[in-house]
């Protein structure tokens, strides 16, 4: 165990803020609060430099080491926003906004980086600089594009950059990454089915959408099951359905909505492809019409293969080599940090949360256990990547 000394000093504080971020949530680009604190606290650890309104809400921080003979920087990211989700974990700090939640541990990660923020600006042991992301809108907003078409790397340009998120039931001190795809793409579809509307004793004399809706239902499930090779991974899911408002009429129109996931893009042309196809014939089969409107929302998560030796070396240092996983599960969940990755070389690591509750559920908080360990990994990171 290497956790970082000074980290204890400050961790009642980087606990106590952690928590009132959880009691005050607020969602995607709308931060005011978050934003201003995590300003406020950046401009008080020290930062040479703190710019707010990167992507709307986003905040910039950047420390400079001791010496800058080597003229490199990285990025360190971490995400702010909540979730529409109504909070039920009993905790003391929970939100106090009824239908808003920090749900997936972004309060955690802000305290984190500000620990980091902390220790870097009074040590400044490393030599380059430092550029602290605090991302909006993580959460279905693209922040992470928002802030780069912003200017985020023009103005900091960075030589690699990283991200951490944290892991529900791995255990606290354990860390776990790896290279290539770890999370999916994330794409949202959107599916009207236009019929004729009558009344429900006379179907014959409409077009009923409804089983349209149900034979689609099924058939998509077969793209990914007979269409795409058993070796790769992707799943589409229907999540809604809107429809109809008396129990004795047949509805004109139906709307499904979904989310696709995936981990290869050549796998993502045909997916969609093949939607289209599906929608527009099985509706017609029907007699019906069928619109899909399909939307890529965020690209698959890729780690770069040597940054992701980097991370897992500096996460090594920090908790041993035995808490270290480098071949972590790929998941389809999805993360904007990969837009970031994208246009930087950089890596994603998982941080322990403990045992939890998952990731998005109503009961989840950040275990304030982990603040310690991922201020220390941060800092590691650091003096590994930018050594004096």
């Amino acid at each position: 165990m290497a956790v970082d000394r000074w980290v204890f000093a400050h961790l009642d504080h980087l606990i106590a803020f952690r928590r009132d971020l959880h009691s005050k949530p607020e969602l995607l680009y709308d931060l005011p609060r978050t934003s201003a604190e995590v300003e406020k606290a950046l401009r008080a650890a020290g930062c040479d430099d703190v710019i707010k309104g990167i992507g709307k809400t986003g905040v910039v921080a950047v420390i400079r080491g001791k010496s800058n003979t080597s003229g490199r920087a990285i990025g360190l990211r971490s995400d702010m926003d909540a979730l529409p989700i109504l909070e039920a974990s009993g905790k003391p700090w929970a939100s106090q906004m009824p239908g808003k939640m920090h749900a997936c541990g972004h309060d955690g990660h802000t305290a984190m980086l500000l620990g980091a923020a902390i220790g870097l600006a009074q040590s400044r042991a490393f030599d380059g600089t430092v550029v602290l992301i605090f991302q909006p809108a993580e959460e279905g907003g693209a922040g992470a594009r928002a802030m780069i078409e912003d200017g985020l790397f023009r103005r900091w340009p960075v030589n690699e950059i990283y991200g951490m998120h944290n892991r529900p039931n791995l255990p606290v001190g354990e860390f776990a990454t790896a290279p290539g795809p770890i999370m999916g793409s994330v794409d949202m579809i959107d599916i009207e089915i236009e019929g004729i509307g009558g009344h429900a004793a006379s179907p014959h004399q409409a077009i009923d959408p409804v089983p349209v809706a149900a034979s689609l239902i099924q058939a998509v499930q077969t793209i990914t099951a007979r269409t795409i090779d058993p070796m790769d991974s992707a799943v589409i899911s229907i999540t809604s359905i809107h429809g109809g408002d008396a129990f004795n009429v047949i509805p004109q129109t139906l709307r499904l909505t979904g989310t696709v996931r995936m981990l290869r893009d050549a796998v993502r042309d045909h997916v969609e492809a093949r939607l289209e196809q599906a929608v527009a014939g099985i509706a017609a089969a029907f007699g019906a019409k069928g619109k899909l409107d399909y939307s890529r929302h965020y690209p698959v998560t890729v780690n770069h293969q040597q940054e992701t030796e980097f991370a897992a070396l500096a996460a090594e240092a920090v908790a041993g080599i035995g808490s270290v996983c480098r071949d972590m599960p790929q998941s389809l969940g999805g993360e904007d940090f990969a837009f970031m990755l994208n246009e930087v070389p950089g890596a994603m690591m998982k941080i322990g949360n403990g045992e939890s509750a998952s990731l998005h559920h109503p009961a989840y908080d950040f275990n304030d256990e982990a603040i310690a360990w991922g201020c220390s990994y941060w800092c590691e990171l650091v003096r590994q990547r930018l050594p004096l």
